[in-house]
């Protein structure tokens, strides 16, 4: 029996696929293998042969062409992929998902059952003013809901099925790729393009119908690490150096006006994401983000003064600054691939999604795969409030997802007639 993408959805959600920073091993959980493996299994019950899973945890799979030979697409069409990432994000809990359904959504806020002190609100979330109608999902309240990007990851399962039954959808060759670890940036780190074989691609890891993403920041990573000396408190006078209090006067010096808190659209930010101290050493992990990459050499000049500053309060302190690269905004190398874009702005106008395209104020495995050489924008998945307790995902939109993709395997064909 043919199911649909809520059903699919459901299941996946339900399995805990957290990823954990700093972990040793790839994936960086074990447990990102229960859905791995699972979707192994069902790609191969919809009857593709071309199934495969290595030991980093990446699952590919090819939907064979089906234009018939004498076609003037024959031969033609290139090897275009889909991606979605299955872990969910370290920063809320995705064990235990109890995914609410509220069918026939009617406005208003949304008191989450397990914990009725969190409320997605209405006036917190603009886009729910434009679900009315529709079929909304949430977590319990407890953990997030995983719609980042398990909406992505049931949409590509059913175009799979759609396709596997419907021969007179005429689609080259595809090529399918579930992933782990993307929630903490490693999830291209074993990933080998000439293996997937696909010259386009497109991840299906973004927000609500319309938006297209074809932009992302450019990304660093930075590590202020502050050693001092200890000693009992009662006799420290002249002796102690206090690592916090460095690190104190070093976050205290950030611009304010360069926060996540403090901008939008197109403007940079540093973020302090992580601070550990104790008296002998402190430690604070920084996101450095600009859509402009020359504007990360400029974040690095910003704390490389901060910590001139801040180092003649502190004279005995020893501070070491470390800058990690991520990953690089997308735009220049897709711009160079017009095509690519051309036909995904065409799916989502048939699908009826009055596509628009809006930068990305983070990143995406199509990030560091167009930086690789595998062109690869981003696609709606139809979720909201992503990492967090209050995430929410339209059916309605997920289901339009799926629309557009199936729009895109044909126009891709019609492109190449």
């Amino acid at each position: 029996m043919a199911e649909t993408a809520l059903e699919r959805f459901i299941r996946y959600a339900k399995i805990d696929t957290q990823s954990q920073e700093g972990s040793d091993r790839y994936p960086s959980t074990e447990k990102q293998f229960d859905l791995l493996n699972l979707l192994v299994k069902e790609v191969k019950e919809l009857g593709y042969k071309d199934v495969e899973i290595d030991n980093y945890g990446y699952v590919f799979a090819t939907i064979p062409s089906n234009i018939p030979e004498g076609h003037p697409a024959f031969g033609k069409v290139p090897v275009i992929g889909f991606l979605a990432h299955v872990d969910t994000s370290p920063d809320s809990s995705g064990k235990d998902v109890k995914p609410q359904i509220i069918e026939n959504y009617q406005g208003g806020d949304i008191v989450l059952p397990g914990d009725p002190s969190k409320v997605i609100k209405m006036s917190e979330n603009k886009n729910l003013a434009k679900c009315i109608g529709h079929t909304i999902v949430t977590s319990d309240g407890t953990t997030l809901l995983g719609a980042d990007d398990k909406a992505g990851v049931a949409a590509i399962m059913t175009l799979a099925q759609v396709l596997s039954e419907n021969s007179s959808i005429l689609h080259g060759d595809i090529r399918i790729g579930f992933t782990p670890d993307e929630e903490i940036g490693q999830g291209t780190k074993y990933f080998d393009i000439k293996k997937f074989g696909a010259k386009y691609a497109y991840t299906i890891d973004g927000d609500m119908p319309g938006e297209l993403n074809k932009e992302t920041f450019s990304a660093n990573s930075a590590i202020i690490t502050i050693e001092g000396r200890d000693i009992h408190p009662g006799m420290a006078k002249n002796i102690m150096v206090n690592s916090i209090r460095a690190m104190a006067d070093i976050i205290a010096k950030l611009p304010r006006d360069m926060a996540p808190e403090t901008t939008e659209k197109y403007e940079p930010y540093i973020h302090p994401h992580t601070a550990e101290g104790s008296v002998v050493k402190s430690t604070i992990k920084f996101l450095l983000r600009d859509f402009k990459t020359s504007g990360l050499d400029e974040q690095k000049r910003i704390l490389e003064s901060i910590i001139k500053e801040v180092q003649p309060l502190h004279p005995k302190a020893k501070f070491n600054l470390e800058i990690i690269e991520m990953y690089r905004n997308m735009r220049e190398k897709l711009d160079e691939n017009p095509l690519v874009l051309e036909c995904l702005w065409e799916a989502a106008e048939q699908a009826g999604a009055n596509p628009y395209w809006e930068p990305i104020r983070g990143g995406t495995d199509g990030s560091r795969l167009t930086e690789m050489g595998l062109p690869t924008p981003n696609i709606y998945a139809g979720g909201q409030n992503f990492h967090s307790v209050n995430e929410w995902l339209s059916v309605d939109a997920m289901n339009l997802t799926v629309k557009t993709l199936i729009n895109l395997v044909q126009i891709w064909v019609k492109k190449s007639a």
